[in-house]
Parts: C-alpha cells; sequence; structure tokens
C-alpha cells in the first residue's frame, strides 16, 4: 500500500491533511549569506503558526547539504502536531562550496538511496523525497549527474522526484530526460517554482504528460508573477487538470518567516486560499491543498 514517508514513519496519503508542498524550516546556501534559517525555535513557531491557520503538513525540499537538521525535524513534529516529509537529493551546483560535494559525485544514487531507506546521517529519519535541480532554461552536466542519480534512487524504492525548475523554465526538458530518456513515470515527478513562469502552453503539456506541477510563493524576488497565480490554477482546472496541481510557500529566508514579520507559512492558507477560492471555488482549491500532496508524495516504500 502506498505510504507517504514522514520524519516519523509512513502515513496514509489521507493522513496529511491540508499540506504545504514545497517549504523548508531549515535551508543554509552559500547564495543566501546572512539569511539561513538555523533557528529551531523559529521553525517551531513557524511550524505552530501555520497548524493554528489549519495546516496539517508540510514538505521540506531541503536536500543534501544544505543545512537540513533532520535531527530536528521529529521533535518539531511532534510538538506542533503537523506532519513533516524530509528530503534528500542535490541543489545546483551553486548552493555548495568548492569541498562540500567532494568524493559524492560517484557514489550520488547510493547516497540518495540510504536517506530514503535508512536514513539521513546518524538522525535516522528517513526522506520521504528526492529533489534535484535544473537551470534557466537549460540542463548542465551538474543537473544530468544528479537527475540520473535521482532516477536510479527513484527505481530502488519508488521515491517522488522534485524538481526546481530554475525561474520555472525547462520542464519539458526535464521530463523529457527523467521520464524519456531514464524511465520515471511522469506520475512520479513534481515539478517545482511553475508559478515564476507563467506559460499557460508548458503548463499544460506538463500536465498531459502526467507530472504533478507545484506553484510556490509569494516571493519578494519574483512578485512580478505572483498575481497571475490564480488565472494559471484555474485554466489547469477548468482543463481536466486539477489533480495534477499542488500549492507551497517556498519560505527560503529567515526575514520570509511569519514569526519574523514575513508572509511564512501560514500566508499559504490565509491569503492565498481564500484568493483561489474566490477565482476556482472552494472544492478544487481543497482537493489541491488536501487531497492531491497525499498522491504526489506516496509511494510504495521497500520494507
Amino acid at each position: 500500500m502506498s505510504r507517504v514517508r514522514t520524519v516519523l514513519g509512513d502515513v496514509l496519503p489521507g493522513e496529511l491533511g491540508v499540506c504545504d508542498a514545497h517549504d523548508h524550516l531549515f535551508l543554509t546556501s552559500p547564495r543566501l549569506p546572512g539569511q539561513e534559517l538555523r533557528d529551531v525555535s523559529a521553525a517551531r513557531a513557524e511550524l505552530a503558526a501555520f497548524r493554528a491557520a489549519g495546516g496539517g503538513a508540510v514538505v521540506q525540499w531541503t536536500p543534501y547539504g544544505m543545512g537540513r537538521r533532520a535531527g530536528e525535524l521529529p521533535r518539531l513534529s511532534r510538538r506542533t502536531g503537523v506532519h513533516v516529509v524530509a528530503a534528500t537529493g542535490l541543489h545546483q551546483a551553486a548552493h555548495y562550496d568548492g569541498t562540500a560535494l567532494a568524493g559524492l559525485r560517484d557514489r550520488l544514487a547510493e547516497v540518495f538511496v540510504a536517506e530514503l531507506t535508512e536514513g539521513i546521517g546518524a538522525s535516522g529519519v528517513r526522506a520521504g523525497l528526492i529533489k534535484v535541480a535544473g537551470g534557466f532554461h537549460a540542463l548542465d552536466a551538474h543537473a544530468r549527474r544528479t537527475m540520473a542519480a535521482a532516477a536510479e534512487a527513484h527505481h530502488a524504492t519508488g521515491a517522488p522526484v522534485a524538481v526546481h525548475l530554475e525561474l520555472g523554465t525547462g520542464a519539458l526538458d526535464v521530463l523529457d530526460l527523467l521520464c524519456g530518456e531514464w524511465g520515471v513515470p511522469p506520475h512520479r515527478v513534481i515539478l517545482g517554482h511553475l508559478n515564476r513562469s507563467p506559460d499557460p502552453v508548458a503548463h499544460r503539456q506538463a500536465a498531459e504528460a502526467g507530472a504533478y506541477l507545484a506553484f510556490d510563493g509569494p516571493s519578494r524576488a519574483h512578485h512580478a508573477t505572483d498575481w497571475r497565480l490564480p488565472d494559471a490554477l484555474r485554466r489547469l482546472a477548468e482543463a481536466g487538470f486539477a489533480d495534477r496541481l499542488l500549492l507551497g510557500g517556498d519560505t527560503t529566508t529567515s526575514a520570509a518567516r511569519s514569526v519574523h514579520g514575513g508572509p511564512g507559512m501560514p500566508y499559504l492558507l490565509r491569503r492565498v486560499r481564500p484568493r483561489l477560492e474566490a477565482e476556482m471555488g472552494a472544492g478544487p482549491v481543497a482537493r489541491i491543498l488536501a487531497e492531491n500532496p497525499g498522491r504526489a508524495f506516496a509511494a510504495d516504500w521497500p520494507r
């Protein structure tokens, strides 16, 4: 039976509740100096605020080597009552310093499988998805190597593969590579940041291919496209793809947390949900938030 692998163990898809399908409790990167998500108490407060707004689950897309703090996640989940899903995988090479990936490139798939089935380091916390990343309208050698390892790890475990699309671009190239060349079923692929490139043709083609489409934000850097989100989702729903859609907050900096004055995780339910309900109706939005994530992140995990 398919289950979602959370940091407290595997749960049935219907147990997730309302889900923030793409966010971060902890995150560090040389590209975000001074903006790291490291504070455990702030992470706990953010999760509690999300829970108070009606949230039931958060999927953390923070991959290997970017400050996941996997050992803290079970305690945060227990204390707040929010399901948390952790990630393995790799981001773009620019998010790592010169030594962070030393000796790793030749055993990526091995590491991903171990983190999915045995646990992340000494924490024992098992990841529930593989996060990888493309570039702006391109897939460089690092992306191809990482995606090849992700495909191998998927075939070994059934884990879903979540993809950072740079500025929302390259979705079809990613599907050609992961699904066409390496045989990952399209319904096991989650394409992230599609709101950052509101191209209805590319969105529809990705949905027709069978992938899940994740729309996340708001974002200070990408605010120019935030206002197009309701129309993009309505178009896809009207075309029959409401069951392929996911929503997330993608909080990547300390200042963006609601507990520090930013929109944070609760914004997804406090502001985004009612705006989408006005555009699409409450029923489709409820399914996007509470039903689709269970299917997208569930797998028949090896015992």
